[in-house]
C-alpha cells in the first residue's frame, strides 16, 4: 500500500485536531468560559474525521448565562465555512435525559471528547451517562441489537454486496461501534487487534471515497471502485472487494461473538455439566469444547471431528477451542485418512448449520491449512449482480443446500463435496468448468477418494452448469439437445448429482438465478436424459393443455392473464413471439422469462413478467392489446419509440452485447444466443432484426438474470431451413448487435 494510504489513520487524527484547534478559537471569541463546554461526539469524537464528514457538536451549559448568544457565536461561523453541523445545546441534565431515551445520543456521548471550555462538565455528562448505559445494560443492550438488525436488513452485508454501505452495512463501521458500545456496558471485551485491523481498513476505504468524490459519502459505488483501489494503492477494484470482504467477514464474525457473550452473561448462569457430542469433544455451557485431558496436538482428524459434532448439535464452536485447534493441530495427513473424509463430509450435512461453524473455521485460518486450494477463492468478489456472497461463501452455501438432497442420490458424500467444490476453478484463469476439473480431481486425491470417485467427481464440477444452461438456453424438443447432455453426462449416477446441485447452486446464487419456471424446465429436461440413458424412446413432442386448446380454438389469437403468468395461444407464423413481446414492454412489463415453442399449426408461447413499477396493467387491456398486434390491427413500434426516448441510460457502464452463432446445438435450427444489458423492449428489437434478415423464430428461451439478459432462438430462413451460408450468418450477426445499441 502505497505511502499515502498509510497515512489516512493519521490524516484523520490531524484533521480533527485542526477542526480541535479552530473550534476552541471559536468558543473563546464566543466567550464560552466559566460553565460551558463544546464537546465532539460521533466521528470526531473519535478522532476519525474523513474529508467529507460532518462535524457532530454538543454545547453543554449550566443554564448560568445567555447560551443563545453563545452557541449562535459558534455555529455561524462553521456553517459559513460550508462544513456539514449536527449540532445540539444541552444542561447535563438534559444531555443525560436524551441519552436515556435515544440510542444515537447515547452512543455518541459514551465516547465524547472534550473540545473546548469546562472540562468538568464533560467529565459529568460521560460519567453519568455511562453509568446509566451500564445498569440499564439488560434493555439498552437490547435496543442496541435490534437497531443493528434493523440495519443489517435494510442495508446487507458489506462482504458480499457489489455497492456496500461502509457504514450501515452489516461487517461495516457502526457495527464495530456497537461493539465498543458493549464493551463500555462491561459486558464483553472490547474489539481484539483483528477487529481494529478490519475497522481502520474501512476507515481507509471511505476516507478514500472521499477523495475520490470530493464529498461526504458512504456507499461505495461500482464506478468509483478503481479510483478507489488506486488511491489505496491497490492494484484493481476486485483487490479492493477481497479486502473489502475479508474485513467486513472479520467485523460480523466478532459482532456475532460479541452478541453470543451478551446472550450468555445477561441469561444468567448456565448448568456446569459436560455432555460428549463426539470423540474428545463436549457440549459445555451452550458451546462445544474440548473434553478435559484431549491433546490436539496427537489427532489431526479433531478439528473436523469438533467441527462436525458442533454442526449436528446447532452449537457455536467455543472461540478458545478454535484457536487452540488452529494452532496446535497437526498437519492432516495427505491422503485423508477415511475418519477425517467423514467429519467433513458430516460437517457438511449438517445442512444451514454447517455455515457458521465453516465461518469459525475459516476465520481462524484452518480451512487453508486442511485445503490450500481454499486460498484461491477465500474472500473472492463475484462482478455479477445475480451473486449474492463471495465465491469462497457460495460454495458452502452450496453444500450447505445440497444437504437437503443427500436422500436424492446414491452417493450422498459425492453430492456434499461437489457443492463444495464446483466453483473452485473460479481461483484460477480460464473458464472455471474446466479449471475446476482439473483441480478438484487433486483436491478428490487429497481427500483419500477412490480413483472412480475422483472422476465422477470431477465430471460433475466440469459439467455442473450443463442443466441449467441447457434447460434455459437449449429447446427440449430437438432431440439433438438431449442427446448431447445424455452423452456428456454419460451415467445416471452424475445426471441425479448434477440435478440436485443444479438446485442446491441456484438457490445458493441468489432470487434472479433460479425459480420455479428454471426448476420446471431442468426436471423436464433430467426426465428426457434419464429415458435416454436407459435406452427407453425419447418422449413424444408435447401437446397443448386442455387450456390452451381452448384457448387456441378462438382463432385469431388468445390470451390469458393470471397474475405473473402470460400465455399466449395463436397459429404459428413469423413474427409472433417478438411482437407479444413488443406489446408488454409498451405495457410496462419486464419479461423475466419466456418460452416459445409449437405444437402443429398452434404456437404457445408462455411470458414470466413483472410490472417495471407500481401495479400490473389492467388484464383486459392487455389482452386486447395483445389481440389487437395478433391481428394485425396495432403498430406497436410508435408506443416504444416513446418509452425509449423517456428511459435514461444505464447509470454504469455496461459491457457491450454479444451475439453468437451455436453450431451443432441443432440438426433442424439455427441456434442464435443473445446476450446484453437488460431494457424495455430488447426482445422486440432482437426479433425484429430476425424479421428483417427473412428469419422465423420456431422456438425461443428468455432468461433475464439480475440486469443481463441471455436469450436463445432457434431460426430458419424462408424455406424452413438452419443457416449455411456464411454471409448471411454475418449479417444476422450485424443486424442484431445494431438492433441492440
Amino acid at each position: 500500500m502505497r505511502g499515502e494510504a498509510r497515512s489516512f489513520a493519521a490524516a484523520r487524527k490531524e484533521r480533527a485536531a485542526d477542526i480541535d484547534r479552530w473550534l476552541k478559537d471559536l468558543a473563546r471569541t464566543a466567550g464560552a468560559i466559566g460553565k460551558v463546554a463544546l464537546v465532539a461526539v460521533g466521528s470526531l469524537g473519535r478522532s476519525e474525521l474523513a474529508p467529507g464528514s460532518d462535524l457532530d457538536l454538543v454545547l453543554l451549559h449550566d443554564g448560568s448565562q445567555d447560551i443563545g448568544r453563545v452557541a449562535d457565536r459558534i455555529w455561524y461561523p462553521i456553517w459559513d465555512s460550508g462544513v456539514g453541523l449536527d449540532h445540539s445545546v444541552r444542561t447535563v441534565d438534559e444531555a443525560v435525559k436524551v441519552a436515556r431515551q435515544d440510542l444515537k445520543a447515547v452512543l455518541g456521548l459514551i465516547q465524547a471528547r472534550h473540545v473546548a471550555g469546562d472540562p468538568e462538565l464533560t467529565r459529568s455528562v460521560r460519567e453519568a451517562v455511562l453509568a446509566e448505559w451500564r445498569a440499564d445494560s439488560r434493555r439498552r443492550l437490547g435496543e442496541l441489537r435490534e437497531a443493528a438488525d434493523k440495519r443489517a436488513e435494510s442495508a446487507g452485508e458489506l462482504a458480499f454486496l457489489l455497492e456496500p454501505d461502509l457504514k450501515d452495512c452489516r461487517g461495516g463501521l457502526r457495527d464495530v461501534q456497537a461493539m465498543q458500545a458493549v464493551a463500555a456496558a462491561w459486558v464483553a471485551s472490547a474489539p481484539g487487534p483483528r477487529v481494529r485491523e478490519a475497522y481502520e481498513f474501512v476507515l481507509d476505504v471511505r476516507h478514500a471515497l472521499h477523495v475520490v468524490t470530493t464529498r461526504g459519502a458512504d456507499r461505495l459505488v461500482l464506478q468509483e471502485q478503481d479510483a478507489v483501489a488506486g488511491t489505496l494503492g491497490l492494484l484493481d477494484a476486485d483487490a479492493l472487494m477481497r479486502r473489502l470482504a475479508e474485513a467486513g467477514r472479520t467485523v460480523s464474525h466478532a459482532f456475532d461473538g460479541t452478541w453470543r457473550t451478551v446472550d450468555r452473561l445477561l441469561s444468567g448462569p448456565t448448568p456446569r455439566g459436560r455432555r460428549p457430542v463426539a470423540d474428545g469433544v463436549v457440549e459445555h455451557g451452550g458451546e462445544v469444547v474440548l473434553a478435559r485431558g484431549v491433546d490436539p496436538r496427537k489427532d489431526p482428524v479433531l478439528v473436523l471431528r469438533a467441527a462436525a459434532a458442533a454442526a449436528e448439535a446447532g452449537l457455536p464452536l467455543a472461540p478458545a477451542t478454535v484457536s487452540t485447534l488452529a494452532a496446535q493441530s497437526p498437519p492432516m495427513p495427505v491422503p485423508w485418512p477415511t475418519q477425517a473424509r467423514d467429519a467433513l463430509v458430516a460437517l457438511l450435512g449438517a445442512g444451514r448449520a454447517a455455515v457458521p461453524v465453516w465461518e469459525e473455521l475459516d476465520q481462524a485460518g484452518v480451512l487453508v491449512k486442511l485445503l490450500p486450494d481454499w486460498e484461491r477463492v477465500r474472500h473472492r468478489p463475484q462482478r455479477n449482480p445475480i451473486h449474492r456472497f463471495t465465491v469462497d461463501r457460495h460454495l458452502i452455501e452450496a453444500a450447505a443446500n445440497a444437504a437437503a438432497y443427500t436422500r436424492e442420490v446414491s452417493r450422498p458424500d459425492l453430492l456434499l463435496i461437489a457443492a463444495l467444490f464446483h466453483d473452485i476453478g473460479k481461483g484460477w484463469p480460464g473458464d472455471h468448468s474446466e479449471t475446476g476439473e482439473v483441480v478438484v480431481r487433486d483436491i478428490g486425491s487429497r481427500l483419500g477418494l477412490p480413483a472412480a470417485d475422483v472422476d465422477t467427481l470431477a465430471a460433475v464440477v466440469r459439467h455442473h452448469l450443463l442443466l441449467p444452461e441447457t434447460a434455459t438456453r437449449r429447446d427440449l424438443d430437438d432431440p439433438m439437445t438431449i442427446e448431447k447432455v445424455a452423452e456428456a453426462v454419460g451415467s445416471r449416477e452424475v445426471l441425479e448429482l448434477l440435478s440436485a446441485l443444479a438446485v442446491a447452486d441456484g438457490h445458493a446464487t441468489g432470487p434472479a438465478a433460479w425459480n420455479s419456471w428454471k426448476a420446471g424446465l431442468v426436471s423436464d429436461l433430467v426426465r428426457r436424459v434419464r429415458s435416454m440413458l436407459a435406452g427407453s424412446p425419447p418422449p413424444k413432442a408435447p401437446t397443448l393443455s386442455v387450456e390452451q386448446t381452448a384457448l387456441a380454438r378462438h382463432g385469431g389469437g388468445a390470451v390469458r392473464v393470471q397474475g405473473p403468468k402470460v400465455t399466449v395461444v395463436a397459429p404459428d407464423r413469423p413474427g409472433l413471439l417478438w411482437r407479444a413481446a413488443g406489446v408488454l414492454a409498451a405495457h410496462h412489463l419486464v419479461i423475466r422469462s419466456a418460452s416459445s415453442a409449437a405444437a402443429g399449426d398452434t404456437a404457445v408461447i408462455e411470458f414470466s413478467v413483472v410490472p417495471e413499477y407500481g401495479s400490473p396493467p389492467d388484464p383486459a387491456t392487455l389482452e386486447a392489446d395483445l389481440r389487437l398486434v395478433l391481428a394485425g390491427r396495432l403498430d406497436i413500434e410508435q408506443r416504444l419509440a416513446r418509452r425509449a426516448r423517456s428511459i435514461r441510460p444505464a447509470r454504469v457502464p455496461v459491457a457491450p452485447p454479444r451475439v453468437s452463432l451455436v453450431d451443432d446445438a441443432s440438426a433442424t435450427a439455427t441456434v442464435v444466443e443473445v446476450r446484453a444489458h437488460d431494457r424495455p423492449g430488447l426482445l422486440w428489437r432482437i426479433g425484429r432484426a430476425f424479421g428483417e434478415c427473412g428469419l422465423d423464430v420456431k422456438a425461443a428461451r428468455v432468461e433475464t438474470l439480475g440486469a443481463e439478459a441471455v436469450d436463445v432462438f432457434y431460426v430458419v430462413d424462408r424455406a424452413g431451413r438452419p443457416l449455411s451460408d456464411d454471409a448471411h450468418r454475418s449479417e444476422v450477426r450485424d443486424q442484431v448487435l445494431a438492433a441492440l445499441r
